[in-house]
């Protein structure tokens, strides 16, 4: 029996009198790929707003490794092993692509405002900080404002400042928007090496990337899950077809 890592039990978020998501249950494996898509409007912003407890949920519950995390502030739920990137690239563009990661590293690993005038005696820190600058493929500009990156280079970036503080459970909304066809090649073999072993959730509207990405995918309509499977048989599902991918193919 597989593992859960985020398991949703009718989750339910209203804003003022309207309801956006509509008693949604998902169970998302430890260490699988799971693409969440949808029409504009479906409401898998908020689904991710409400995983990473930007939202508190209406009704319902949310757990992380078999911990429930309803209700929890952001802060809490990424100490506990979940972090996640924005749609909106999300950097600090006047510091160094070293200096952007050293941050998420250092909150990761506790360390406080006050302690970071010495942080290059931090060995863990600098240690763990080259690693992931060395991962995304940015050694050679870690000294490189990133408000100059390209903007490839800058999501890649925001992807090294979410994974760097080890969580096992990443959110990735969108990580290959507005790219060119070989910037979101790069990126998905990215995206692929930096999660090996952890668990991504991603919401991506790129249909070549989710199939490319995805051991699962799972498609929301007006707020409700209409079907959850691979791949295959979230292409040959007939409901989708209709809702959602035949009319992205047209």
């Amino acid at each position: 029996m597989n593992k859960s890592a985020i398991k949703l039990s009718e989750i339910k978020k209203n804003f003022g009198q309207t309801e956006i998501i509509k008693g949604v249950s998902l169970d998302i494996f430890d260490g699988e790929r799971h693409a969440i898509i949808g029409p504009n409007g479906a409401g898998k912003s908020t689904l991710f707003n409400l995983i990473s407890g930007r939202f508190a949920p209406t009704t319902g519950k949310i757990e992380l490794h078999g911990e429930d995390i309803t209700n929890l502030d952001p802060q809490i739920i990424n100490r506990k092993g979940l972090a996640r990137s924005f749609q909106i690239t999300n950097i600090f563009p006047k510091m160094s692509v070293y200096e952007n990661v050293r941050c998420a590293v250092l909150w990761s690993l506790g360390y406080k405002y006050s302690f970071w005038e010495r942080v290059n005696g931090l060995v863990d820190a600098n240690q763990k900080t080259e690693e992931v600058v060395e991962l995304i493929g940015l050694k050679d500009r870690h000294a490189r404002l990133a408000g100059v990156l390209t903007y490839a280079e800058q999501r890649a970036l925001e992807i090294g400042v979410t994974i760097a503080g080890g969580a096992k459970a990443i959110l990735l909304d969108e990580p290959t928007a507005g790219m060119s066809l070989s910037e979101r090649n790069d990126a998905v073999d990215l995206v692929k090496k930096v999660t090996e072993g952890k668990t991504l959730v991603m919401v991506e509207h790129d249909m070549s990337v989710v199939f490319g990405l995805a051991d699962r995918i799972t498609v929301l309509v007006y707020g409700q899950v209409i079907a959850t499977g691979t791949p295959s048989e979230i292409e040959a599902n007939s409901a989708v077809q209709e809702a959602y991918l035949g009319t992205e193919q047209e």
